[in-house]
């Protein structure tokens, strides 16, 4: 199916899209996170279903082609609370910087 100026790349409604497994899926700690992450910041009014749509559709088609499900909410939630003024770029980069010093084992039993 061709893609057309009024069909984005991200819709891939009508496109062949193969089997869908039935069988369930056992979610990863992080992506359980991820969901409360999402609840918890919407229900505090940090952003709206809309506002993850539109970040999640401006990460681009390499994005929908590389990243897991969750990979791109995750993400998506970020740009949002950054833009709700929640944290700061900067405050991001230090949490991050002080995660990683606790080691690659932090975290590790679930």
């Amino acid at each position: 199916m061709s893609k057309t100026p009024d069909h984005r790349w991200h819709d891939m409604g009508g496109d062949p899209a193969g089997s869908i497994p039935m069988d369930s899926h056992d979610f990863a700690l992080w992506e359980k996170r991820v969901d409360a992450l999402m609840i918890l910041g919407a229900a505090r009014g940090h952003f709206t279903v809309d506002g993850l749509r539109r970040a999640l559709e401006d990460m681009g088609e390499d994005a929908f082609e590389k990243m897991t499900y969750y990979e791109r909410w995750i993400a998506a939630i970020n740009q949002n609370l950054i833009e709700a003024g929640v944290y700061s770029l900067e405050e991001l980069g230090s949490k991050m910087a002080e995660v990683e010093a606790r080691g690659e084992t932090y975290g590790a039993a679930q």
